[in-house]
């Protein structure tokens, strides 16, 4: 049976998706450098998923 709530869960919590606003300056096959205010590699495994929306380009 899946519990939602586990003391693996509480213990170590993971992170919330959120949509962030962000330039794409570079891909490799398993990371993206991205630019927000800092730039910083994502890996592509982490990201959700992408959408376009008013000419900005968002991730999670």
């Amino acid at each position: 049976m899946f519990w939602p709530l586990s003391i693996y869960g509480l213990g170590y919590p993971t992170e919330r998706y959120i949509w962030a606003q962000v330039r794409i300056l570079h891909e490799t096959d398993k990371a993206i450098l991205v630019d927000n205010g800092m730039k910083i590699w994502i890996p592509k495994w982490r990201i959700h998923g992408i959408r376009l929306r008013n000419n900005i380009l968002e991730i999670y």
